[in-house]
């Protein structure tokens, strides 16, 4: 809950802002400097910061400042105050929520860098932030050489025997799922086996998509680009050979599996004991 600034007890009084400030925003606790808050004069903070006391402005319950805005992605909102740089984590995926804030903070500088480049041709580039240098623009004059090493690579690549003429591409991709049952002390027979809950994908995200196409849920890495590799896809489906049948109409076939398991007893007043396993299994294509 969020309390009018009344800290003198004496109406009227005005009240200095501390070198050391506490926000609350959003419910996560920020520490930072007055001078910090201040550094962009013209933002929502340098304004709110700037007055001459802390009166009128909104406190939590234990005397915080009160910011109701997305205590998460504020991180990034004061990291950028603090040397107006923004370092982002690779892939990050609230890119556009975070421009949402910069244009709230007024901070139209950071509105900028987080703004998707257009290309020449009309479309949205897929262009990264500042802590992933593979995706930074190259010159005009590197994007000519790239394109003409890309084209001696692929020809080169024809002659490549075992290269496949269809388009397919080499490359591997890991089916992972975790399973449990229960062991009854009698005899094996006793054994309550558990459903398949996911079956998990590792590669490529073009060969993934390319093997599993609809049954591919991509909703935990949804923006990850065709070449990247991504862990987090999973099946749509539970069935381990409807799985190793796709693989296998795609061209693939396994190379190596490995599983591990741990055992913890059901019951403290039995010997039913419960084993959780994870499999793996790697397929590859020529």
């Amino acid at each position: 809950m969020a309390l009018p600034d009344n800290a003198s007890g004496l109406p009227g009084e005005e009240v200095p802002f501390p070198e050391i400030v506490e926000l609350n925003v959003g419910g996560q606790v920020y520490i930072t400097r007055y001078s910090t808050l201040t550094s962009v004069p013209d933002s929502l903070l340098g304004q709110m910061f700037s007055q001459k006391s802390t009166k009128g402005l909104a406190r939590d319950t234990k005397g915080r400042f009160f910011v109701d805005r997305d205590g998460f992605l504020f991180r990034y909102i004061l990291d950028y105050m603090r040397d107006q740089q923004l370092v982002l984590p690779d892939h990050f995926p609230e890119r556009g929520r975070l421009q949402r804030e910069a244009e709230f903070f007024n901070l139209p500088d950071l509105v900028k860098i987080l703004a998707p480049k257009i290309s020449k041709q009309n479309s949205l580039g897929d262009d990264g932030c500042q802590s992933d240098p593979e995706e930074s623009s190259p010159s005009t004059d590197a994007v000519r050489n790239l394109a003409t090493l890309g084209a001696a690579a692929a020809a080169c690549a024809s002659l490549v025997p075992g290269s496949s003429s269809d388009g397919k591409r080499s490359g591997f991709i890991t089916i992972g799922y975790r399973g449990s049952y229960t062991l009854g002390r009698d005899s094996q027979t006793d054994a309550k086996f558990r459903r398949v809950a996911r079956i998990m994908v590792c590669g490529k995200t073009s060969l993934a998509k390319e093997v599993f196409g609809d049954t591919l849920n991509e909703s935990r890495d949804p923006d990850r680009p065709p070449e990247r590799y991504t862990s987090r896809y999973y099946l749509k489906f539970t069935f381990l050979e409807q799985a190793f049948d796709k693989l296998a109409d795609a061209g693939f076939h396994m190379v190596a599996c490995n599983s591990t398991g741990t055992c913890a007893f059901a019951h403290e007043q039995t010997d039913d004991k419960i084993w959780t396993s994870y499999t793996e299994y790697v397929f590859y294509r020529e």
